[in-house]
């Protein structure tokens, strides 16, 4: 739950935020047509006679972009269902050569299913929560308009014409920006474990339009607003806290809240109007006669739910079982590329708890200092068992590791390789270790005075010293236990 209030003049005032995600369906094709849907392609490339309109070109349903709404409804634990229509929502628009957009208005693919977003003090979420989501319904894209081509003309990129989206509308179950900022990370999650969509934001093929109201605390909810196509967490947050505080400013200044669609600016962080809102306008829905609906067979169902990953809540109740804390396990379900290589970590043999602390601070800290992400990450998963292991055995120091770790990086080379080379393996030869430690306590006559005389902190700097002069090879446990002999 969250506490979030808009101080006004007037009192405290509660937001209330619904979001409509459109997330691209991964898939060889199109929804109705064969043609591509590689980013960054040149424009009208990607174009299919179908995705143009041409005449008598009749649409064909990618069985694979159903699959994938199925695949990603049965992550949200919804409603699938097994018979649903595509209906026809009629406008006119530069960017729409049909006239309509294939949508599913009366009858989704997928029904009520919800995500829980967990707790989070530092962000203002106190527990966890679970938001609802009414549907998810899949309907064909529309093209883009370029108007910074020429002075006088807008040029039209049909190349998104009839590319697969999810269209996933949440319940209006969200109190403040930090929430809606949760939500939007852990459905990103799911799709991307699951697949079906590669959460892209910055690329388009995953936007949210966010619908926002506010009222008294337990008043029934206001007049909303919706701002569309806003395509990263922190620019949803943003439009969320800003159209909050207009709307209080407005009603508190005796004025009503207009039901509009209006567009957010990254750049100044504030929403404006585009056009009053689309309730007040007659799309003619009708069912689409060219396409059939669609029935789905238990056997499909079952292939859909059978092909689901670990998914994320899954996991890190996994990795919490494992003994590893909340917070690594937070990080390291994140994202799915970060969990598959933490996960063959794990089959290496490598220790769940030492490893995740491993991985979030050593290996997440290299790639940072490197610009890289796991996927370019130089050390496999199969190195970092060996580096590992070679620390739970008492071949090498944690000191050590990190030199080794480092020399990794540049070579490329297995950690047992580099200390074989270089000699670094950690000694617990008992009389070498002695011989420093009585170096180490002549030198320091006055330190061994103060520490018998009651000051233990001490003993952290005789360790210290011990580990220098043996180069950090000496095994710690080893140093701890023969200096407190030595000290007696």
């Amino acid at each position: 739950m969250s506490d979030y209030r808009i101080k006004g003049e007037t009192g405290e005032w509660e937001v209330v935020i619904g979001l409509e995600v459109h997330a691209q369906v991964t898939s060889n094709a199109k929804l109705f047509s064969g043609a591509a849907t590689a980013f960054g392609a040149e424009p009208n490339t990607q174009v299919s006679l179908v995705d143009a309109a041409m005449p008598g070109m009749l649409p064909v349903p990618n069985r694979e972009c159903i699959r994938q709404a199925v695949r990603t409804g049965m992550a949200i634990d919804a409603q699938i269902n097994k018979w649903s229509r595509f209906d026809r929502k009629n406008y006119f628009y530069a960017d729409l050569p049909q006239g309509y957009q294939i949508s599913q208005l009366y009858h989704p693919l997928v029904g009520e299913g919800s995500l829980t977003i967990e707790a989070d003090e530092k962000a203002g979420i106190a527990a966890d929560k679970v938001i609802g989501i009414e549907r998810i319904h899949v309907e064909q894209d529309a093209g883009k308009l370029m108007h910074d081509q020429h002075p006088t003309m807008s040029f039209v990129d049909l190349n998104r014409s009839g590319v697969a989206l999810m269209e996933i509308v949440s319940k209006p179950d969200m109190r403040s920006p930090a929430e809606a900022g949760a939500y939007v990370r852990k459905l990103r999650a799911i799709l991307r474990y699951v697949g079906s969509c590669d959460g892209n934001m910055e690329e388009g093929s995953m936007r949210a339009d966010v619908n926002v109201s506010v009222r008294k605390p337990g008043d029934e909810f206001g007049t909303r607003t919706e701002t569309k196509n806003v395509n990263s967490v922190r620019f949803v947050m943003q439009t969320i806290e800003y159209e909050a505080k207009r709307q209080v400013e407005v009603l508190e200044a005796g004025g009503t809240v207009d039901q509009e669609t209006r567009l957010f600016n990254p750049d100044t962080g504030t929403t404006r109007t585009m056009r009053s809102k689309e309730d007040a306008h007659d799309y003619r829905y009708f069912p689409d006669p060219d396409l059939l609906p669609l029935e789905l067979d238990d056997a499909f169902l079952a292939e859909c739910r059978e092909s689901l990953p670990e998914l994320p809540d899954a996991k890190r109740a996994r990795y919490l079982g494992l003994g590893i804390s909340a917070y690594n396990a937070d990080v390291l379900t994140a994202e799915v590329e970060n969990a598959r290589w933490f996960d063959a970590l794990l089959e290496t043999g490598a220790e769940p708890k030492a490893a995740a602390n491993w991985v979030t601070s050593e290996l997440f800290g290299a790639l940072n200092r490197l610009g890289k992400d796991i996927g370019d990450c130089p050390v496999i998963p199969a190195q970092a068992g060996e580096l590992l292991g070679l620390v739970a055995d008492g071949t090498i120091s944690g000191t050590i590791a990190k030199q080794i770790f480092e020399k990794m990086l540049e070579t490329g080379d297995g950690a047992a390789a580099i200390v074989e080379r270089e000699g670094l393996k950690q000694t617990s030869d008992t009389g070498a270790i002695e011989a420093e430690i009585a170096k180490v306590l002549a030198a320091n006559a006055d330190k061994v005075e103060q520490y018998r005389g009651g000051k233990e902190a001490l003993f952290g700097f005789f360790v210290g010293q011990t580990m220098k002069a043996m180069q950090g090879k000496a095994n710690p446990q080893v140093v701890n236990e023969l200096l407190k002999k030595a000290l007696s």
